[in-house]
C-alpha cells in the first residue's frame, strides 16, 4: 500500500524561484531513495477560513505564499528506510545539505506528517 509524506509551508513570494531550485535539488534525493512521485504546489487559491486555514497553520504573512507538497512512496517500509538515511544525507549529499542547498523559507513553521491512504480513486 502506498505511503504519503505531506508538507505545508510558507515561502516568501520573492523566493519562488529559489524555492523551485531548492526543491528540484532536494526532491531528486527522494527519488533516489525510492519515492514514486513528488509534488510541490505553489498557492493559487488559498482562502482565509473562519476558524483555521492553511495560512494560519504556517503563520504565513502577506508577503508569503503557502506551499502544499507531498511525496508518494510505494509503501511505508520504503519510506521508513529513506527517512533513516536523511540525517546522514543532510551532511554528505550537497542536494540535502543546508549549507549547499539552503531552505529559502522558515523551516520552523513547516508542518508535516506521514499518512496511510484510506481511500484511493484513480482514472
Amino acid at each position: 500500500m502506498p505511503y504519503i509524506d505531506g508538507f505545508v509551508l510558507a515561502v516568501p513570494k520573492a523566493n519562488k524561484d529559489k524555492f523551485v531550485e531548492h526543491a528540484r535539488k532536494g526532491d531528486s534525493v527522494f527519488f533516489d531513495l525510492g519515492a514514486t512521485r513528488v509534488l510541490e504546489c505553489w498557492e493559487d487559491q488559498v482562502p482565509d477560513g473562519q476558524v483555521t486555514d492553511f495560512r494560519r497553520a504556517v503563520q504565513a504573512t502577506a508577503d508569503e505564499a503557502v506551499v502544499f507538497s507531498w511525496i508518494e512512496w510505494p509503501d511505508k517500509t520504503t519510506r521508513d528506510a529513506a527517512m533513516s538515511k536523511m540525517g546522514e544525507l543532510m551532511q554528505s549529499d550537497p542536494r540535502m545539505n543546508p549549507e549547499t542547498n539552503p531552505m529559502p523559507f522558515d523551516g520552523k513553521r513547516m508542518i508535516f506528517g506521514g499518512f496511510a491512504p484510506v481511500v484511493t480513486l484513480e482514472r
